[in-house]
């Protein structure tokens, strides 16, 4: 399958805070990704369904699913998170990554 070409803004916007990696377990990646597929997927479906002229509430009611299903998203990466990088980096003395995940959690709740 072809990568789509993505735009200067895309790009920029993907690489704005990717200073530091993590490695997942396959089982999780296949677990993240899935879950962005499905994601994609409904994001797909409504935009057929716009097209098709589809009721508003319908509409809507899929557009719903999609936050969950993306609200589902960050509750696993944000659990793997704190069991894996959080936790390390305190045995490691780093106490920054305490600020760190309230910022994050603070972000995420918006």
């Amino acid at each position: 399958m072809d990568k789509p070409e993505n735009t200067q803004e895309d790009l920029s916007s993907m690489e704005c805070c990717c200073t530091k990696r993590k490695h997942r377990e396959e089982e999780e990646f296949r677990n993240l990704m899935n879950r962005l597929n499905r994601v994609e997927g409904q994001i797909r479906g409504i935009k057929g369904m716009l097209e098709r002229d589809a009721y508003c509430v319908d509409i809507l009611t899929q557009v719903s699913a999609v936050q969950a299903a993306l609200n589902s998203f960050n509750k696993v990466l944000l659990g793997n998170h704190i069991k894996t990088c959080v936790v390390d980096s305190i045995r490691e003395g780093n106490d920054e990554v305490i600020d760190e995940l309230v910022n994050t959690i603070q972000k995420v709740m918006k």
